[in-house]
């Protein structure tokens, strides 16, 4: 214990004579401690003790309390990346190098009070996760979710305790446009299936993020061939915190979306081997995950459709098509990721919960869905065949 005390203690002294004197007295900045409590609070809240309280719960509903949020979490942004650019990259920094000012000119405390608004933000930037463990949208919370934001503040610290300004100012001028466009999209998400029609550009989001960390990685790695009066720790710190992101953000583009389409050609290819040719599958765009989950629909024998809804069964709320009535599987009336049944009125009478047996007619093909009652709530699917009349001509 006495070792490990005097590791402490001497690291303190390191900080204290190495780090920026501006911001050394600041909340937070003393030590690097109160900053890694705080992130592993977040992770065992997040992964561990939130999902165990809402077991027994009903999820919250909390659609205006995301909206306002949301909207901050825009107006927040937008005001960092003003305060990058006017702090230095509005035509004062160089993209090639730029190293740290540590005077006390307006100019140069204007950024380095953004460098501590930016580490501050990336704690208000928990409450996305906390809002999914109280939706019960366990889905959501993801290894890479919960690794980019349980590492980022730990991150930063860093860099406002002794960069605070300079080359690396860059990964937050990107980060806070990046987050401008994903909060506004979240906030019309969260605005209901009405807005859904605006919001189909959402796989470039990703791709958006994908191209911000490429463009980290080249802007810090130049360094390391150039002569430039900047940490090369930071440097390697930056870049590969670059790296790791750009291949987990890649990982999940993969496999939300080329992994989908293939799912989406295996149920056409199922619905066109059938005898029966008077169905289709009605194909489209799920709403989004911030708003309701990434919305999948049920291939027959219980696999998963991708990013499409099936139709032509006698469904409720009308859309009618060829005869019969079809509906979107959305907003509880339909399939989540993990094909389960959601709450709502599924089908002229099916179960409503998941805790009743009933069965749905017919979702595609003459299939239909047998409730199967689940401890979680949600309602298993089995499919099995069901003749349907033909429609008279």
């Amino acid at each position: 214990m006495a070792l490990i005390m005097k590791y402490i203690d001497s690291m303190q002294r390191y900080m204290d004579s190495h780090g920026d004197s501006r911001t050394k007295d600041w909340p937070m900045m003393s030590s690097p401690f109160p900053t890694l409590a705080v992130c592993l609070t977040y992770v065992y809240l997040v992964k561990v003790l939130g999902p165990r309280l809402m077991e027994n719960r009903k999820p919250f509903r909390l659609q205006n309390t995301l909206i306002i949020y949301n909207a901050a979490q825009v107006i927040f942004s937008a005001w960092l990346f003003y305060e990058c650019l006017m702090g230095g990259w509005w035509g004062y920094y160089s993209f090639r190098c730029q190293p740290v000012d540590y005077s006390d000119d307006p100019t140069t405390k204007r950024m380095v009070h953004a460098c501590w608004w930016y580490y501050f933000s990336k704690f208000t930037e928990f409450m996305d996760t906390i809002f999914f463990v109280l939706r019960k949208k366990t889905s959501q919370v993801t290894t890479l979710h919960v690794i980019h934001h349980g590492c980022m503040p730990m991150s930063v610290w860093f860099g406002v305790k002794f960069t605070p300004g300079g080359h690396s100012t860059f990964f937050g001028l990107l980060n806070t446009f990046v987050h401008i466009v994903m909060y506004t999209y979240y906030m019309f998400s969260a605005m209901g299936p009405q807005y859904q029609k605006y919001l189909w550009w959402k796989k470039y989001l990703t791709t958006l993020q994908m191209v911000q960390f490429v463009l980290i990685m080249v802007h810090a790695f130049q360094l390391l061939f150039i002569d430039c009066n900047y940490p090369k720790a930071f440097v390697w710190w930056i870049g590969m915190h670059a790296v790791m992101f750009f291949f987990l953000f890649n990982e999940f583009y993969k496999n939300a979306y080329k992994g989908r389409r293939m799912k989406h050609k295996n149920l056409l290819m199922f619905i066109l081997q059938r005898k029966d040719k008077d169905y289709d599958v009605d194909v489209q765009q799920p709403i989004s995950d911030k708003a309701e989950e990434e919305q999948r629909t049920l291939l027959a024998n219980g696999h998963i459709a991708g990013n499409g809804v099936i139709s032509n069964g006698s469904m409720p709320n009308g859309y009618p098509k060829n005869g019969y009535k079809t509906s979107p599987l959305i907003n509880g009336n339909g399939a989540t990721l993990n094909g389960s049944i959601k709450t709502s009125t599924l089908a002229n009478g099916g179960s409503s919960t998941g805790h009743k047996n009933g069965d749905v007619p017919l979702l595609a093909n003459g299939y239909t869905a047998k409730l199967a009652a689940g401890g979680d709530g949600n309602a298993k699917v089995q499919l099995t065949q069901r003749k349907v009349p033909q429609q008279q001509k």
